[in-house]
């Protein structure tokens, strides 16, 4: 079995210059976040804040925290003081809450739109017309501690290499598309796709984050 560190350096040989990666320590305990973190990775990705909470407060500071799971708004003030970057907006309600979390902490808080680019109902997300609303919308200028600096998407769980490929390829071609709202608020530079079965697909299709738990750390 090769170790953690031998994963991870695995993995970031395949990634191309301007990709990071974010290690998914979802589930995952403290001591194998930690081999992680003495192999150099910095980049952690969770989908409960409470578990991400409890994690922030155990392991060195300066490890960047990223929520990828679905979000509630009432879970956001758990996660305000220390979030690097919420992957998961899917509303603009949401987004109004992460701001007035943001503010009560005296920060700016990143922020990826969620596109729903998978032909599966269960995953979330925004529609490509829903996302521009909010982008357009006179609501997101008012809202001075958030900055959506990009999209992301997952992919159908599938074996269908060309499916994946033109999902990514539809969510890339949306992220240059959106460019045309960039504003104070708005800059996109970060498209995070790709997970432990298709991130050599995602990097190829212009992922500039991917999301990866299982081909580090093993399955649960």
């Amino acid at each position: 079995m090769p170790s953690i560190a031998e994963n991870i350096a695995q993995i970031e040989n395949g990634l191309k210059s301007g990709t990071r990666l974010i290690a998914v320590t979802k589930t995952k305990p403290k001591e194998m976040l930690m081999e992680a973190y003495q192999a150099g990775s910095k980049l952690f990705g969770e989908n409960k804040v409470q578990e991400m909470a409890a994690k922030y407060e155990a392991l060195p500071k300066d490890i960047e925290w990223h929520m990828i799971g679905h979000l509630q708004t009432n879970k956001v003030k758990y996660m305000a003081p220390f979030v690097s970057l919420v992957h998961s907006v899917d509303s603009l309600k949401l987004l109004k809450e992460i701001n007035k979390e943001a503010i009560r902490n005296n920060r700016v808080i990143k922020c990826l739109l969620q596109i729903f680019i998978a032909d599966e109902e269960t995953k979330f997300g925004l529609s490509e017309e829903e996302a521009a609303e909010i982008l357009k919308s006179e609501e997101l200028r008012s809202y001075n501690s958030v900055r959506i600096i990009g999209l992301m998407g997952m992919a159908s769980n599938t074996d269908d290499e060309t499916k994946i490929r033109s999902e990514f390829r539809g969510l890339k071609n949306l992220f240059e598309s959106f460019k045309q709202f960039e504003s104070g608020r708005v800059e996109m530079k970060e498209l995070s796709m790709g997970m432990s079965g298709d991130y050599l697909i995602a990097v190829e299709e212009g992922s500039t984050l991917v999301r990866v738990g299982s081909a580090i750390f093993g399955s649960r």
